[in-house]
Order: structure tokens, then C-alpha cells, then sequence
């Protein structure tokens, strides 16, 4: 009778055999076998028998103790069967581990004769610390010393057929397909790679879709049995090229793959055997190799960060990339409502609205398929996609097939669908026709919502901050109907406007809406630099303002600020209304200037102390823009139809891109309060204990810090998760970073290397071509900035940088030309450089690379050219 003593050095219940204990191939198939799964029958010897039998030294006659050899006969003869020979495995705990399969490495041995059994279980144990096992151990730092494996002793199963199968297809990673290899006798000679075997692939519906069918022996088995001195079958081998098996038992094999990969969750590698028709199990374990192959079948995502780099460069923290994510996800979902796309669509694409951003390797990326799926519920799909694509910065749009639907829709749908396409169109008109009122009523908003300053955020107690944030994101973020229309019409006008220049006015290099765009007015995200230079303009008439205005550290500039009134009201002023400006604005934990403001105080200095600041005076209209219009009039000048539509259309362009960056200032401010209302969070969470430190509230998620204020968070250990967190957030920092482009299949942090296919490689050459913005020839030294924080440009050097975002304008003014290797025709470089008649050339790929300071460059922000020269080459 079987036993379920814990204390036995011979288990043979399925309840006792703990993988703690037994190993994990033992501990596996006990646990299959008492789920019915067909299993030779077995016993295990644990390390403890290796405890009683091994007291001294290892010598050649150890056995086993004689109570422990006993107990195993008793337990050998119950399970024998009409031929009793036995199979002897090693089953180490930490063997055929998720991670570790120690495939190979320890020993084992076939059609071993009952009184064999008790040497060959010491021939395992002496296996596990052979050399081979040590080296096996420190190639994959298992430092810790090897164990005493238990030893698995199975009812022999003589083969007809036999071989392995994976539930999924361990080269591919394909999860829908089960790859089985059989031959002829034991599978041994296939796990050891001694012999050939052939290969099916069988699909989820249990068809054989692939065969490989190779010449095999037909009598491995009996050189098996010979080995170990028991009777052979007289079977002379014979070559030959046939399948080893049926297609209804190879199915019958990929059924039963599955079936142990149902049973532990994952996919499994067993070995199987077929003797007399019956079916075995041999062993099962997880495939391994798995953890480094995606599955190619799985579903595509392509990620690209194009101008969101603007936004979020680098690395951002966990509770800006949640607060942006629901952002986006409110923001445009509220859009689809304002442009009337009926409800069941939009709920029918809530996943993309939710998926619209993602997060790999700690940075910001666009997942592009979900804006597509997005766009494609506006009318006008094909034309407004390539308008977003030139909006967002795309170099390369997606295949027309990967971001629509291209099953047959009946008629009906179709009249529905044009139904609703009218309700589209009528909704986005009446918000265009209401823009303007919408407008206003969204500043005042603003300006009511943010009436308190963000000093008073202090007096308040952690729910009245997260009662703050609640009325903020109620007001505001859910109700950002203003920017998110003047975007979507900028875009629209913007692409139209240029088609118009090229069609009726023969721009065929398409930078003639850039010259119609210059020096427009009224833009408040050029006021920065104009109150630079005008604060630059006072320095300079005081010799040590300027001078101190260069210091290194922010608290001597102040003191000597304070002494001068009439700067420090201006420099007070330019605070009030910009001071949540600062770089990377738009990450939470970024200091604002009013945290920091050394940046703004060098750029005053340096342009100060150069002697180029003016005294500020009416801006002068910009000759790109009169040249652009006197050309645009002698072409149409026979055509008053069109000169009249092409003029509405720029008034309006020139309206929306005023107001797109007009209300980015508005945005600064929101996310200013935000900040504010996070940072003092932080700080009530670390005077309770709850943080380590107060910005450790960076590393946690939105609604892990409001969820734990209102009762709802699933941990309230907020400190064990961000001192986590931080430790792989500065692992991904030291990462190389995923390219600015990639697909990935199936889970997309498992597998997928976040390579692009097409890598630049090395930058190489003395010309590049980007994306002018702005007309103008200019030439001059260059300035490589990485961070504009510690920058040191000199007046007339030529600005070069990966990406920009409004605080950078503070340098502007000390800029000849600009060149940004990332952006678009509408993103805030293009758009602030043409409003002060910069010459710039956005999307220059590697040109960070490419260039470094002290080059000198020639630069035409009209067709986007750009050489580098010599400085003997300037005129």
C-alpha cells in the first residue's frame, strides 16, 4: 500500500511530491499524473536517502541505506509491469525551472533492471556535481552550490514511436502552433540530437498545416536495452523515409502538448511515447526559450515618438506618462463627441482612446494604429490621415491596410455610415463656426479655475489637495474643448493651405506657406523672448547686474536682482506669467522656473553682456512674409476666385496657429497647478511616513496616490512601490533607448527588441536635408545644446538640437539660425521660428550627430538644405 509519510525517503503519493522536495520533473508529473494524465508509474528517492546512504566520502561500492532499498523494492515491484525494467532520471529542484531546463546535464538511464535500480539512483546523485553540471551552473550565475537532486523512477515504456512536442513553436515564438518531432524507438537519440526526427506543425484546430518527414532507423530500441543487459528483441535496422506517425496520433500528440500547457499555464516541452498504441507522458516542462522570441502572430503595434519628444524626451516618471495617458485619452474621446461620432463608435473604440500613448522603457511613445483607428472615425479619412501624419512628425505612415478595416460592409451599414458621416460634418462646422466663442470661454475658464495662486496649495491637507486635483481635471482636463478643435482645424487649414500653394501657385518644394505664415502677430509664445530682450536691454546699461546674472548659482543673481527695481519688477513679471515654463514643461517633475530660474537669468546675462540686446521697440514685418504675399498675388492675379479662397484660407490658418499657440501657454499653466498640487502630495505622504522622499510621489501612479487618499488604491505600501520603481526606471536610464520607430508583436515588453529595422547607422557627408520652416540664408558657427538649462550660446551662433519645446525660446533671441532634429511644420519650433524670422530647418535626422560645436554650417530654411563649410567658404 502506498504511503504518504513526509517523512519517507521514497515518495510515492502525489501529495507528497513537493517540488521543494522531490525536484521539479518529479513534482511535475506527479502532479499529472493525479490529474489523469497518462503517466508511467513512478516513485521518487529524495535527497534525504542521499542523507542516510552517503555518510562519509564518495567511493565506488556507496549504495544505498538497506531500510531506504527495502522500502524502494517493495515500491519497484507494485509498479512493474510485465517487463520490469525501470527508467532512472535525475529531478533536481531547481531543474526544468520557467528559467533553467538543466537539459542534458545530470545523468539518466533506460531499461534498467530492478536490482540495478539502487546503483544507478547513486550514479544520479554522483552526476549532479561532475564538472559539466558546475560549468552549466556558473554560465547562467547560479552561484548557489549544487544540490542533491531527488531521483525519478519510472515504469519503462517500450516505444514504437516516441519523441518531444511544444505547445508553441520555440523558434517562431508562435503560440497557435504545436511543433511535434518523432521517430522510430526511444527519443533519446532526438533530445541528444544523435538522430533525426521528423517535424509537424499542427494549428489550434488540430490540422497538420507543416511536415517534415526525414530517413530514420526503425530499431533505436534495441540497442537501448542491450546496453543494459536485458534480452533484446532481434530486430535488424532498416533505413527508411516514412512518417513515424499517423496524422490522427500526431494530433493526438499536439492535444495532449496543449493540454499540459492548459494545465500549468504556460507553454509546455514534453516527451512522449507510444508503445502499443497507448499514449505516454514522459515529462513536461516550460519551453524556456520562449522568454527571448515574440510571437510573431501576435497582435502589431508600431510606436513612434515623432513630435511627442517635444513633450516628453527621455525618461518620464510613472505619474506623468498615467496623468498624460488619461489625459489624451479624455481629451480626444471628448472630441469625438464634440464632432457628434456617434456614441456606440466611440465605445466601440474606447481601447485605442485608452491606448492612444504608451510607455517603453520609461519613455513616451504615440501608438500609431490607435490614432489611425481614431482618425478613421472622421469623415474625410483618407485626407485628414496624411494631415495628421505631417501634424504629429510621422516620416512614414502605416500601411493602408494596417489601420483600416478591409472586411466587406453590406449596404445598409454603408447608408447608416453615411448618415452618421453628415451628423461628422455638420458637428465639426458648428465647432468651427463656434471656435472663437469657445475660445473665450475656455481663457476665462482658465484664468477662474487657476484664480488662487499655487502658494496657497500649502494650507491644504491631502484630500483637499486630491479634492483640488478632482476639481481641476473636472473643469478643465475633461473640458478641453478649445485647443483640442483649433488643433484639429489647424491641422485641416495648414494641409489645405499648402496644397492650394502648389496647385495654384507652383510651389513644388512646398515652402511657400511657411513664408504666408512668418511674422503674424499676436503670438504670446514669442513674448518670452521679446521680454529677454528687453530685461538684457536694462542689464546692460548696469555692469553688475549683467556680470552677476551669469553666475552659476541662482542665489547671488537674486541678491543683485532685488537691488535693481526696475528689473526685478520686469523679472517678477515675466514669473507671474511664465514662470511654470521651464524644460520639459510638460513632465510633472520637472522644476518650474520658479523652482529653478537659472536658466532664464543666464540667457538674460549672456545676451546682456554681449551687446547685442536692443531696446525693445515695434516689430518690423518680415520680409519672408511680403515676399511670399507679392508672389502669391502676381500668380493668382488673373485668378480673383482663388486669391480671394486662398486669402480666407490663410487668414484662418494664421488665426488657428496663433491660437494653437496661445493656448499652449494655457496648457503650462494647467499642468503648472498640476505640479503644484502633486508636489505638495508628495509632501504630505512623506511627513506621514508613507514616502522617503517627497518626490518619490513621481514614481507612483495617478490614481495609486489619489486611490490611496480616497480608499480605493489595491497597495498602501507607497513606498515600497516607488523605491521599486525608481530602481527600473534608472535601469531603463542606463539602457540604450528604444529607437524613434518600431513594431512589436504580442505583449510588447516581452521579446520585442524596440529596434527599428532601418537604423541610420553612422551620420556621414557634408549635406543634409530636412524640413524648412522658416525662409532665410544663413551660415555661421554652430551650437550643439543638449539641455537648455546649462547651455552657454553665444549671440550669432547657429542653435542645433534634438528636439525643443517652449522654454527654449529663452535662447532664441541669441540664435542666427536653427536646426532641430526632430519636429514638424507645426510643432513649436517651426512655428516660434518663423514669428521671429529665424531661419530653421526641423527634422534633420542625426544632424546632433552629425554636427559639433564650433562646425560651421550654410543653412536655407526655404528648401531645407543645409552644408557643412569651412569657415574660410563664408561670404
Amino acid at each position: 500500500m502506498w504511503t504518504d509519510l513526509e517523512s519517507s525517503a521514497v515518495i510515492r503519493s502525489p501529495r507528497a511530491a513537493r517540488r521543494d522536495r522531490v525536484g521539479g520533473k518529479a513534482a511535475a508529473l506527479a502532479r499529472l499524473s493525479d490529474a489523469g494524465f497518462p503517466v508511467p508509474a513512478w516513485v521518487v528517492v529524495t535527497p534525504e536517502a542521499f542523507d542516510a546512504s552517503v555518510t562519509g566520502q564518495w567511493h565506488d561500492d556507496v549504495g544505498l541505506e538497506p531500510t531506504i532499498e527495502d522500502e524502494l523494492g517493495d515500491a519497484l515491484r507494485e509498479i512493474a509491469g510485465a517487463v520490469p525494467t525501470f527508467a532512472v532520471r535525475s529531478s533536481a529542484v531547481d531543474e526544468d525551472s520557467r528559467e533553467h531546463s538543466f537539459a542534458g546535464q545530470l545523468e539518466s538511464y533506460l531499461f534498467v533492471p530492478i536490482a540495478d535500480v539502487p546503483r544507478r539512483i547513486v550514479d544520479v546523485w554522483r552526476s549532479a556535481f561532475t564538472e559539466r553540471v558546475l560549468a552549466y551552473r556558473r554560465e547562467r550565475d547560479l552561484l548557489a552550490p549544487p544540490s542533491v537532486p531527488g531521483v525519478l523512477v519510472q515504469q519503462m515504456v517500450d516505444a514504437d514511436v516516441s519523441g518531444v512536442a511544444f505547445s508553441a513553436d520555440p523558434v517562431t515564438g508562435d503560440r497557435d502552433t504545436v511543433v511535434v518531432g518523432s521517430l522510430y524507438g526511444l527519443g533519446t537519440a532526438l533530445v541528444s540530437g544523435d538522430a533525426e526526427a521528423d517535424t509537424h506543425h499542427v494549428d489550434r484546430r488540430g490540422h497538420v498545416v507543416g511536415r517534415r518527414v526525414v530517413a530514420k532507423t526503425t530499431a533505436h530500441r534495441a540497442s537501448s536495452r542491450c546496453a543494459e543487459g536485458v534480452e533484446a528483441v532481434d530486430v535488424e535496422p532498416e533505413r527508411v523515409h516514412r512518417p513515424a506517425l499517423r496524422d490522427e496520433q500526431i494530433t493526438a500528440v499536439a492535444d495532449l502538448a496543449r493540454r499540459a500547457e492548459d494545465f500549468f499555464g504556460c507553454p509546455q516541452d514534453i516527451e512522449w511515447a507510444i508503445a502499443s498504441g497507448q499514449l505516454f507522458l514522459l515529462q513536461s516542462r516550460p519551453i524556456t526559450s520562449l522568454g527571448r522570441v515574440v510571437e510573431p502572430v501576435g497582435a502589431l503595434a508600431i510606436w513612434d515618438n515623432s513630435n511627442i519628444v517635444e513633450s516628453y524626451a527621455g525618461i518620464t516618471t510613472p505619474l506623468t506618462f498615467t496623468f498624460a495617458r488619461n489625459a489624451y485619452q479624455g481629451v480626444y474621446g471628448q472630441l469625438c463627441r464634440i464632432f457628434a461620432v456617434p456614441a456606440k463608435r466611440v465605445e466601440a473604440n474606447r481601447g485605442a482612446l485608452a491606448g492612444m500613448l504608451g510607455l517603453i522603457r520609461g519613455r513616451i511613445y504615440y501608438n500609431l494604429l490607435n490614432w489611425y483607428r481614431l482618425l478613421a472615425m472622421l469623415p474625410g479619412y483618407q485626407m485628414n490621415r496624411a494631415f495628421l501624419e505631417q501634424m504629429i512628425g510621422v516620416k512614414e505612415g502605416a500601411s493602408d491596410g494596417l489601420a483600416e478595416d478591409d472586411e466587406p460592409v453590406p449596404w445598409t451599414a454603408r447608408l447608416l455610415d453615411g448618415v452618421h458621416v453628415i451628423r461628422c460634418v455638420a458637428g465639426m462646422t458648428f465647432s468651427f463656426l463656434a471656435l472663437p466663442v469657445r475660445a473665450k470661454r475656455f481663457h476665462r475658464r482658465v484664468d477662474e479655475v487657476l484664480s488662487s495662486p499655487n502658494g496657497g496649495l500649502s494650507a491644504l491637507r491631502a484630500d483637499e489637495l486630491a479634492a483640488e486635483y478632482r476639481r481641476v481635471e473636472d473643469r478643465l482636463i475633461t473640458h478641453w474643448d478649445a485647443p483640442q478643435i483649433n488643433d484639429f482645424f489647424a491641422m485641416i487649414f495648414y494641409g489645405v493651405l499648402r496644397r492650394l500653394c502648389a496647385r495654384w501657385c507652383g510651389d513644388t518644394d512646398g515652402t511657400l506657406q511657411n513664408g504666408l505664415l512668418s511674422g503674424s502677430g499676436g503670438m504670446v509664445s514669442t513674448e518670452p523672448a521679446e521680454r529677454v530682450k528687453e530685461m538684457a536691454a536694462i542689464a546692460r546699461r548696469h555692469p553688475d547686474l549683467a556680470n552677476a546674472l551669469g553666475d552659476p548659482e541662482a542665489g547671488h543673481s537674486l541678491e543683485v536682482v532685488a537691488r535693481h527695481p526696475e528689473f526685478r519688477d520686469r523679472y517678477e513679471s515675466y514669473l507671474q506669467k511664465f514662470g511654470d515654463r521651464c524644460a520639459d514643461e510638460l513632465k510633472l517633475e520637472s522644476r518650474t522656473l520658479r523652482e529653478d530660474p537659472l536658466m532664464l537669468l543666464r540667457s538674460i546675462g549672456c545676451l546682456a553682456r554681449s551687446g547685442d540686446a536692443e531696446e525693445p521697440g515695434e516689430p518690423a514685418d518680415s520680409a519672408a512674409r511680403r515676399e511670399a504675399e507679392q508672389r502669391v498675388r502676381a500668380t493668382l492675379a488673373a485668378r480673383p476666385v482663388r486669391r480671394s479662397v486662398l486669402r480666407w484660407v490663410l487668414s484662418e490658418t494664421r488665426r488657428l496657429v496663433r491660437g494653437r499657440e496661445n493656448m499652449r501657454l494655457q496648457r503650462t499653466r494647467v499642468f503648472g497647478r498640476v505640479r503644484a498640487i502633486f508636489v505638495e502630495l508628495g509632501r504630505r505622504l512623506h511627513d506621514l511616513r508613507l514616502l522617503d522622499d517627497p518626490r518619490d510621489v513621481f514614481y507612483l501612479e495617478m490614481e495609486e496616490i489619489l486611490g490611496f487618499v480616497d480608499g480605493t488604491s489595491v497597495s498602501t505600501n507607497l513606498a515600497e512601490v516607488a523605491s521599486a520603481r525608481k530602481k527600473e526606471f534608472a535601469r531603463f536610464a542606463e539602457m540604450e533607448p528604444p529607437a524613434d520607430r518600431f513594431e512589436t508583436r504580442g505583449p510588447v515588453n516581452h521579446g520585442n527588441t524596440f529596434r527599428s529595422p532601418s537604423d541610420p547607422g553612422e551620420v556621414r557627408g557634408d549635406e543634409r536635408t530636412g524640413v524648412g520652416c522658416c525662409p532665410g540664408k544663413v551660415s555661421g558657427r554652430v551650437r550643439v545644446v543638449r539641455d537648455p538649462r546649462t547651455a552657454t550660446l553665444c549671440p550669432g551662433e547657429i542653435l542645433v538640437a534634438e528636439r525643443t519645446d517652449p522654454s527654449w525660446v529663452m535662447l532664441f533671441p541669441l540664435a542666427k539660425g536653427l536646426l532641430v532634429e526632430r519636429g514638424s511644420l507645426l510643432s513649436h519650433s517651426a512655428i516660434v521660428a518663423r514669428e521671429m524670422g529665424i531661419p530653421a530647418i526641423v527634422s534633420v535626422a542625426g544632424v546632433t550627430r552629425w554636427l559639433e560645436d564650433g562646425d560651421w554650417v550654410e543653412l536655407d530654411g526655404t528648401s531645407g538644405r543645409l552644408r557643412r563649410v569651412n569657415p574660410s567658404e563664408e561670404s
